[in-house]
Formats: C-alpha cells, structure tokens, sequence
C-alpha cells in the first residue's frame, strides 16, 4: 500500500481560505458596498510591485545572480517579494536552484511537470512531499547576504505587516478601510499567487521550444503577459543567468524594464546578458534537429539531407570559430584586441543569421 505524504496544513490553509475568501467575500463586498477607486489603484500598484519582488528580486537577482543589485534595492526587493507570502528568499531560491538542476526529474524538481498539471501549479505545495525539502546547500552564497538573512529571520513579521498592516492602514487613510483590505489585501494576494504558479505549470506544457526541447519549458506571449515577463520560459532555461526572459525589445518583459531602469539609476549594475552569437547558435541548433525530424519522415530525401548536412557542416565550423575566439580573447586581453575581435565576432554571428535564412528556406520547400 503506498504512503500517504502528510497535508501541510498551515500552506492549505492559508491558499485555501485566502481563495475562497477571493471569490466569496470579495464579490459580495463589491456588490453590496463596491469599492472605491483607491481600493482598486493600491491593488494594481501592490499586484506590480509583488511580481517584481518576487521576479526582479528572489528569481533574477537572489536565484540566478543575473546582476547586482544595491543594498537600498536589495531591501525594496525583500519587503515587496516577501509581501507575495510566497516563503523567504532564502527558501524560495533553494527549491527554484535544485527546480533548474533537475528540471523535470519527479523525484528532485519540486514542482516537475512531469507529475501532472495541479502538481506543478499548487499541489506541490500542499502535502510534505520528500522533493519539496529544502536544501540549503545550495544557496551558501545566499546564506552571507545580510538582507536576505534579515529577511529570513523577520519574515512572518514584514508578512504581517505588509498584508494586513499596511493595507489597513491605506484603507484607513483614504476612508475605504475594508474595500482596500479586500482589493489590495485578500484580492491581490491571490491573483499574485496563481500568475507565480502558472510559471511551474503552464509555462512547462503551453508555447514553444526554439532553444531546447532537453526539458519542458516553454516560450508563450500571452503567458509572459500575465506573469510579468517569466513567460519566456523556454529560453530562460536555456539561459538562466540572463537578466532578461524577453530578448527583443517589443517583447513584454515587466522584470526586464524595471532592472535596466535601476541600472540607470545606479541601483544595479553587472547586468548579464548572453552573447547574441550564442543564442543565435541554440535556435539554429534546435531549427537543425527539426529539419532533420521533417526529412525522416517524408522518407526518399537524400538529396535534400546532403544539402541540409552540408549547411549542418559550415554551422559547426562558424562555431568551433567563435569558440576559438573566445579562447584567444582570454589569452590576450580584451582591451588590446578590442576593435579586431568584436569585427570579427559580427562577421560570425551575421553568418550565423544568414544560414539561419537559408535553413528557413529549406525548411519551407520541404514542407511543400
């Protein structure tokens, strides 16, 4: 008989009665007394400020050192992160290392996908299942980070004080004390919770791979637009250091625009950002593989596979040039060789884009 895995009472709890509160009491209130227009403001402003706490500051910042931030912006992130009573960065980094690590692996990921929908979005958290342990091994460099240990430590504090406290007080000032509460309290909180979720669950099985398909994770316009810019999930997997999700710049990337703002303020700085020869390299990689995986299938194609092989062939030798650059940039010096390497460094990345032209043409005459 299998083992019943313990329900984690005060987690249930607390996402189930703050929910049925959202679609009970919530409705009724606006219905019998309505709310006023501060009620609805401070619930946009606090439902923005906690998807940049939790996806400028525990993701991008905390989880990934995608750059670094100030002490004052260290402190912005950690209060209005903590208010998404989401747990401390310390612990939500932890579980979010080992979910990149061993990404869809049922018995290590916290919240594989592999276990189904309602796992990977909530029920993950609802029962002590032994994948959701957390292991500080992982985050020793968190563990020397002054505000993230403040933050641990004072945690159901700033919880209590940002989620009650402070929309009490608003309600309080604006004379709307439980329509605040309910909007920007009760309201917010839930929404925030399940657009976090839906980045563990649908963006695992919903969109496209034009990085990988080595794991789950899936690139989705409409998904980046309600989560805040983590919809393009399939090439942060790819490139989890980068601090941006949405590479272009038309693409909606709320975390993005927010820590290059701070960087111009001074607030942030060392932003990585990866090579565009590499990214161009991983989507060649991937338009590749399923150009090979339309030749298998429309059987009698040699002469189309010799072309597709010969282009595969010149591929990998504008990459082991770039590679060989890479290594000779180290040896001598960035500065000294600054003007001949980054020429050269164009030249193969517009190599790399030309054959992904080529490629693309390709691709259209075999699927004629």
């Amino acid at each position: 008989m299998k083992e019943q895995v313990p329900i984690n009472w005060p987690v249930t709890l607390t996402l189930g009665l703050t929910f049925l509160a959202a679609v009970t009491v919530v409705p009724w209130y606006g219905i019998v007394h309505g709310f006023s227009g501060w009620g609805w403001l401070f619930f946009g402003v606090f439902l923005a400020l906690n998807g940049i706490g939790i996806g400028s500051g525990y993701h991008r910042l905390w989880s990934h050192r995608a750059y670094r931030a100030h002490p004052v912006l260290k402190v912005f992130l950690a209060i209005f992160g903590g208010m998404a009573l989401q747990n401390s960065i310390l612990v939500w980094s932890a579980r979010h290392r080992i979910h990149h690590s061993d990404v869809d692996d049922n018995d290590r990921d916290p919240y594989s996908i592999g276990r189904g929908f309602w796992f990977a979005h909530i029920g993950w958290m609802l029962r002590d299942y032994q994948s959701g342990e957390v292991d500080l091994s992982v985050v020793p460099d968190l563990e020397q980070d002054r505000v993230v240990m403040w933050q641990h430590r004072w945690y159901w504090t700033l919880v209590l004080a940002t989620n009650v406290g402070l929309p009490l007080l608003l309600g309080w000032l604006v004379g709307d004390l439980w329509g605040v509460f309910l909007l920007a309290g009760i309201l917010r909180l839930v929404v925030n919770h399940h657009v976090t979720f839906f980045i563990n669950s649908l963006a695992h099985i919903w969109g496209s791979q034009p990085y990988t398909d080595e794991n789950s994770a899936r690139d989705n316009w409409l998904i980046s637009i309600v989560t805040y810019g983590e919809g393009y999930h399939n090439y942060h997997h790819m490139f989890q250091r980068d601090y941006r999700n949405g590479i272009r710049w038309w693409q909606f990337d709320m975390n993005k625009w927010f820590i290059a703002s701070c960087a111009a303020l001074g607030l942030a700085r060392d932003l990585n950002r990866v090579p565009s020869f590499r990214i161009l390299r991983a989507r060649l990689n991937m338009e590749f593989k399923r150009a090979r995986q339309r030749l298998d299938q429309i059987g009698d194609s040699r002469p189309w596979r010799e072309v597709l092989e010969s282009e595969y062939a010149e591929f990998m030798d504008t990459v082991r040039k770039w590679q060989q650059l890479q290594v000779h940039k180290v040896q001598q010096g960035r500065k000294t060789l600054a003007k001949r390497l980054d020429t050269r460094y164009r030249e193969l990345e517009f190599s790399l884009k030309m054959q992904r032209k080529r490629l693309a043409l390709l691709t259209a005459q075999l699927s004629v």
